[in-house]
């Protein structure tokens, strides 16, 4: 009997999957996904040329793409690998469909961007905190696109979850402890810290919630 129940609660699990990967609401948030990894690394790009400093995180992918010599995309990849790791082992945390698609994609969108002419408009301190400004607030759209697809937090954030649910301590705590760390290791390693550091610290949480509002409270289309 408890052979037949665990094969019946199987099949219906089986069942139940594929249902969920054939239905179009599934490929819709897919799209939405991919949509916002795209212009998140669009933003990062923008950002990056901006030439006015870097969020934590950038940072600390820009001193080790200095140190490495490999593209700050590959970089990416790899700290995102290390740090899916670590969030699994350490914290049990698993990663989701988002998370995996968030750690391959993000950092080759980044490069791809990098050799486009519409990354390199900053040539006065100026008009680089302008081109910053606009990458900042397409990372904060791209994160709200990709979050309200409801297919799994990014490497990072899921790390910032499971550390907090492990220390026991806030995520606000967590997160803002974490990123002082990035961040003074990136620096040490010539990733470049300034006014667009500020802006990025000021900015991306508040832009964040305003597109996970936006996009969160859309009505999904009909089948």
């Amino acid at each position: 009997m408890a052979g037949s129940g665990f094969r019946a609660a199987s099949n219906a699990a089986r069942a139940a999957a594929l249902e969920a990967l054939t239905s179009w609401d599934f490929w819709w948030r897919l799209l939405q996904l991919n949509a916002g990894l795209l212009v998140v690394g669009l933003g990062i790009a923008l950002m990056l040329d901006a030439g006015i400093g870097l969020g934590p995180w950038t940072v600390f992918h820009q001193g080790l793409s200095f140190v490495t010599g490999l593209s700050i995309g590959r970089v990416m990849q790899g700290v995102g690998l290390v740090v899916v790791a670590l969030s699994w082992l350490l914290t049990g945390t698993r990663p989701g469909l988002g998370t995996a698609l968030n750690m391959v994609l993000v950092g080759p969108w980044v490069d791809l961007f990098r050799t486009l002419p519409l990354a390199r408009l900053s040539p006065s301190y100026l008009l680089g905190g302008a081109v910053f400004l606009t990458g900042l607030v397409l990372q904060g759209m791209g994160t709200g696109l990709y979050i309200s697809a409801r297919l799994g937090a990014g490497p990072r954030d899921g790390l910032v979850l499971g550390l907090a649910r492990l220390l026991p301590a806030s995520v606000r705590v967590t997160r803002t402890g974490l990123e002082l760390l990035v961040l003074a290791s990136g620096w040490l390693m010539g990733g470049q810290v300034g006014l667009g550091t500020v802006l990025y610290a000021l900015g991306i949480g508040p832009l964040m919630q305003f597109f996970l509002r936006l996009f969160g409270a859309r009505p999904r289309p009909a089948p």
